[in-house]
């Protein structure tokens, strides 16, 4: 039994598998038109998934990029003057930030993201 929701131009606009509050009609068997919308959603969920993972690695990877960046800056491959001034401001800011932390070794050895 499937308990929707549909607008006033008869789309769906929410299905469910118990009752609900503004539901609008019960069916009793999935027809296309509800196993259409639970593949919309389940391409959704996984997209929703997809972005969690890149915005997790996109956060690891400023890590990787601090890192980078003081390290080319230790090898004396670039100084932090060919910067431009805002990117110099915030990779002062971070170390500052990480340095209180307890510096560098603390975050990198902190994969599981448990201070």
């Amino acid at each position: 039994m499937y308990y929707v929701q549909r607008d006033e131009q008869g789309q769906l606009t929410r299905v469910e598998c118990a009752p609900f509050s503004g539901m609008t009609e019960e069916i009793i068997t999935a027809s296309a038109e509800i196993t259409a919308w639970e593949n919309a959603h389940s391409v959704v969920d996984e997209n929703l998934q997809h972005l969690k993972m890149l915005q997790k690695s996109d956060l690891e990877m400023v890590r990787v990029l601090d890192d980078l960046v003081f390290l080319l800056i230790q090898k004396g491959v670039i100084t932090i003057t060919d910067l431009p001034a805002m990117a110099q401001t915030k990779l002062m800011n971070r170390a500052q930030a990480r340095q209180g932390l307890g510096g560098l070794e603390h975050l990198l050895n902190n994969d599981e993201g448990i201070f």
